[in-house]
């Protein structure tokens, strides 16, 4: 069981202000890669699984940035954390119709 949720929100610099999207689908797809259960959202991208991974996921994320051109990234993050469990559904199921 997971023991964990962290919301990250990956702004990357770029080289000639370039558009930033490409770049943060760029490091969606290194979470999508990681096989840990995510969650898309217009401000920042929720991942749920062991805090290790998780922090792991987020430093592939930045050293991506870097790999594709960017010349610094800011990652702010959210965590929640709990030996004895953590899930999106368990949070949210309350808001669901």
């Amino acid at each position: 069981m997971a023991n964990a949720l962290l919301s990250v929100q990956i702004i990357p610099k770029t080289q000639n202000n370039d558009d930033v999207i490409p770049y943060v689908d760029e490091a969606i797809k290194v979470i999508d890669e990681s096989g840990v259960k995510y969650q898309v959202n217009p401000l920042e991208t929720t991942m749920e699984g062991e805090l290790t991974e998780l922090l792991a996921i987020v430093e592939k994320m930045n050293e991506k940035m870097v790999e594709v051109g960017c010349p610094s990234v800011m990652s702010q993050i959210k965590i929640v954390y709990n030996p004895k469990g953590a899930s999106m559904d368990a949070l949210t199921e309350k808001y669901k119709s």
